[in-house]
């Protein structure tokens, strides 16, 4: 199992980059019992954290990007309109 640990440790070293990261105090308690719990790093959970948040993104600009040549809507005819539907 030490072994195993030390290959991880080298690997993991070669592929990432070091940043240092402040965090307000109670987010880190809160990693660190998820990371207790979990069983994996702080390093791990901030990856995965970040990685989810830049999908998002990256899924939010393919919208925009699909749906760019859709004409723009004025908020207060949308606005009249659904109150004359009585949709709102």
């Amino acid at each position: 199992m030490f072994k195993c640990f030390l290959y991880d440790l080298a690997i993991r070293t070669q592929q990432t980059k070091r940043a240092t990261v402040y965090l307000d105090p109670e987010l880190h308690k809160a990693l660190k019992i998820k990371s207790a719990h979990s069983e994996q790093t702080l390093s791990e959970l901030v990856n995965i954290a970040v990685r989810q948040s830049l999908a998002e993104d990256h899924e939010n600009l393919l919208g925009f990007d699909e749906r760019k040549d859709e004409p723009n809507l004025d908020f207060e005819d949308v606005l009249k309109e659904l109150k004359a539907s009585g949709k709102l």
